[in-house]
């Protein structure tokens, strides 16, 4: 059965109230696993990041929800802290936070964090992706899955790479670039989910759900469970009203494509 998940939802800052109903409007448009702290970790001390995630993960767990924590991958975090001239060096500082963090999520209860990597749709630097192999085979010990998600374009020259980076899934934008779709599925390892972002979340129009469901059927047909449904990219910056709509754009292709599948078995039956 294809999963319908969400990046990212409309910031809500300290109001916990108003976070709880955020959460509670996506559970209720129809996606399965929600993400949580999904807000701009450049814009703040790091520290307090991951504390404020443990605290949302907590309080929407205490709540009931299938909740995905959402952190900056650290090569991104430095990348968009520095612009592109961040010395390499930092991971050495970062990667045993990141370890940490991620150790105690799992303590938490959660079985899957996304971390986003967007600068994966740019073109990288030799000595900056054989930091991804590196800083991926260290992050991968911690006892959750991992989700790398990119968005913003297409996978391009790093296409090999995020394929075989040493995580549990991967998230790609099929609106910025789709035709990267039938290469990463050919090449994306058996034992993977793959997210696909086709609702577009950076504009108010639909998408059309009949070509969309047709590709979601071919991707079903070889991924079964492991098929994720999404949006392209975050919607931290879409109004809440559209941000809901979105949500529940991806919940219906969700259900075709599982109908679909259902309507297949039972006739073959």
């Amino acid at each position: 059965m294809a999963l319908a998940h969400n990046l990212g939802f409309p910031r809500f800052g300290s109001d916990r109230e108003l976070r709880a109903r955020h959460w509670q409007v996506q559970k209720d448009a129809g996606i399965e696993l929600l993400p949580v702290g999904d807000f701009a970790w450049c814009d703040q001390p790091f520290a307090q990041c991951w504390e404020q995630l443990f605290d949302e993960v907590t309080e929407a767990m205490a709540l009931g929800h299938a909740v995905k924590p959402v952190v900056i991958g650290p090569l991104t975090y430095l990348w968009q802290a520095s612009k592109g001239n961040a010395d390499l060096d930092e991971l050495e500082r970062l990667l045993p936070l990141y370890d940490l963090g991620l150790n105690r999520l799992a303590a938490l209860g959660a079985e899957w964090v996304q971390i986003d990597e967007p600068i994966l749709a740019q073109e990288l630097p030799q000595d900056w992706k054989n930091a991804f192999e590196r800083v991926y085979n260290i992050l991968q010990r911690a006892p959750l899955k991992k989700l790398i998600a990119s968005y913003f374009g297409g996978l391009e020259g790093n296409l090999g790479l995020a394929v075989n980076l040493p995580v549990d899934g991967l998230h790609i934008d099929l609106v910025q670039a789709p035709d990267q779709y039938q290469t990463v599925l050919d090449r994306i390892p058996a034992y993977k989910v793959l997210s696909l972002g086709l609702v577009d979340g950076r504009n108010a129009s639909p998408c059309d759900q009949e070509n969309t469901l047709a590709l979601l059927r071919d991707a079903h047909d070889r991924l079964g469970d492991r098929l994720w449904v999404a949006t392209a990219c975050p919607l931290l910056h879409s109004p809440v009203e559209q941000a809901v709509h979105k949500c529940q754009e991806v919940a219906l292709l969700a259900k075709g494509v599982n109908d679909a599948a259902a309507r297949e078995l039972r006739a073959t039956a």
